[in-house]
C-alpha cells in the first residue's frame, strides 16, 4: 500500500500563509480582535487602528485622555494580549 501525503489541515494553512507572507496581517488581525475583547466596546470605540510592526504595537486612538489612561496600564495590556494570543508577540504597545 502507498503512502499518501496527507498532512493536517493546520499544517496547510501556516504553510500557505508564510508562503503568501501573510502571517503579518493574520498575527494583526488577531490582536486587533484580542484588543477589542481586552478593552471592551467603551474604549474599543476610540480605536482607530492597531498596527504591529515587529513585536511593537500601536494603538492609534482618537482621544488623548485615553491615550494617557492607557499607557498607565501598558504592561497589563501587553500580557493581556500575548495571554489571550498563546504566544508573546507582544513586547511593547506604543498609544498615539
Amino acid at each position: 500500500m502507498a503512502k499518501s501525503n496527507e498532512r493536517p489541515l493546520g499544517e496547510l494553512i501556516r504553510e500557505v500563509l508564510k508562503r503568501h507572507r501573510l502571517e503579518g496581517k493574520l498575527s494583526e488581525t488577531r490582536i486587533r480582535s484580542s484588543w477589542s475583547a481586552l478593552v471592551g466596546p467603551h474604549i474599543d470605540k476610540y480605536t482607530e487602528r492597531v498596527t504591529l510592526r515587529g513585536s511593537q504595537l500601536t494603538v492609534y486612538l482618537r482621544s488623548s485622555v485615553l491615550r494617557n489612561e492607557l499607557a498607565f496600564a501598558r504592561e497589563k495590556l501587553v500580557a493581556g494580549i500575548n495571554e489571550d494570543l498563546g504566544k508573546d508577540l507582544v513586547s511593547d504597545i506604543l498609544f498615539m
